[in-house]
């Protein structure tokens, strides 16, 4: 008889198109074929009859998102001990109910996922040390969150402008720390997604080993397909959450600096910017000549096969990005700063080009756009090495690591 499984996800994993959702969907999938799951998760669309995710659990409880005001926000700031994330997805229905679980059934686990969902895994592993059953915690911090606010801050702490911006992560950036350490401290074992990261959230609990699971890729999915058309001029696309602080700066810092060095070299090129809810910061970018927004897309595959090359611009943020695994497993060339490659493991002229300063950025990708064959070089390089080293094939067995002592 399989043991019980309590899994939090901040989100519905399904479907799996995008970021954090991606990784949950396939390490659940893993969990649910060793385990009698339960998953509680929050989403405005619950999983219709039919979809995948009821079949892989065994209860799967579901709520709206909880909203938290623009006041409400900025009160718990300046007022709360507690850092946002921990604040951010509260609700008292769901807290009751995963207790309710937790008082029902003799979990062996509960794995939490990303550090908003810490408070209800806290609650479940308190209700059954009442009961006296013997349970383990398994936090996934997917980064090290505190070293995320604290890239935010120390960008935007060179910009006049966004200094509303440089004291709010500051502020988060004291309180994550706390609230991590705290978080850690009570799990049986803690997950991140680059050995960097690993090492930050070491760095918190000396003694203390993190285990890495890197965010992994479908390789196939996106290998094997295959674009109709092939744009006329030349295309660079970045993908990504818009609403996301990391990627708006990143297409803000792109266009203003970046853009018209290459703009001058290729007047016809245009850019791309993929993904859901664009952040009103750049609604003046869709009025640019070259430049659109698409907003939400169901599948991000036909907007990446038509880049001649894939931009990567971030300045902040930690973790692996899905979005250059996505593009390497479609052999696209690609050019990054070494902050949105981190992780990785990848080599500068070899999966792709790296570069911080702006010019050395415009000038790695109109290099590529003048160089067919070293397009085809980088992007061929780079499919083979995502295949051998971030392939959810490759990714997931990780786990079982993780789990030894509780299978």
């Amino acid at each position: 008889m399989r043991k019980k499984l309590l899994v939090l996800h901040p989100h519905l994993p399904y479907p799996p198109s995008q970021g954090a959702d991606i990784r949950n969907y396939h390490l659940l999938r893993w969990l649910a074929d060793r385990f009698e799951v339960d998953l509680a998760c929050f989403s405005d669309d619950p999983a219709p009859p039919d979809s995948p995710i009821r079949s892989m659990v065994r209860h799967l409880i579901v709520r709206p998102f909880p909203t938290r005001g623009m006041a409400e926000r900025l009160i718990s700031t300046f007022f709360s001990p507690k850092p946002d994330m921990a604040l951010r997805l509260f609700d008292q229905s769901m807290l009751e109910t995963i207790v309710s679980a937790a008082r029902e059934t003799d979990y062996a686990a509960v794995h939490v996922e990303g550090i908003e969902m810490v408070p209800y895994g806290i609650a479940a592993i308190e209700e059954l040390q009442r009961r006296s059953v013997k349970v383990r915690l398994i936090f996934d911090d997917h980064n090290a969150e505190y070293m995320l606010q604290r890239s935010a801050f120390l960008t935007d702490a060179r910009h006049l402008l966004r200094l509303p911006g440089a004291i709010y992560s500051l502020i988060q950036w004291k309180k994550l720390k706390r609230y991590e350490r705290a978080a850690c401290s009570l799990a049986w074992k803690v997950i991140a997604v680059s050995r960097k990261d690993a090492e930050a959230i070491e760095s918190l609990l000396p003694g203390m080993k993190v285990a890495v699971i890197p965010n992994g890729v479908d390789v196939s999915h996106y290998r094997e397909f295959r674009s109709g058309t092939k744009p006329s001029a030349p295309t660079l696309v970045f993908t990504g959450k818009m609403d996301y602080r990391p990627n708006v700066d990143a297409m803000l810092w792109f266009t203003s600096e970046i853009w018209p060095h290459v703009r001058r070299e290729f007047p016809n090129a245009r850019l791309l910017i993929v993904g859901q809810k664009p952040h009103p910061k750049l609604a003046e970018l869709a009025e640019m000549p070259r430049i659109e927004l698409t907003g939400f897309v169901p599948d991000v595959r036909p907007f990446v096969a038509l880049a001649d090359v894939f931009v990567v611009p971030l300045r902040m943020g930690s973790g692996t990005r899905l979005k250059i695994l996505q593009a390497m497993a479609m052999g696209k060339a690609i050019v990054s700063t070494e902050v949105g490659a981190e992780g990785l493991g990848v080599t500068h002229g070899e999966e792709l080009l790296l570069a911080d300063d702006p010019r050395a950025f415009a000038q790695a990708v109109i290099e590529l756009l003048k160089d067919d064959s070293l397009r085809e070089r980088l992007g061929k390089s780079a499919q083979d090495f995502v295949a051998r080293h971030f392939d959810w094939s490759v990714i997931v067995p990780k786990l079982e690591e993780v789990y030894e002592g509780i299978l």
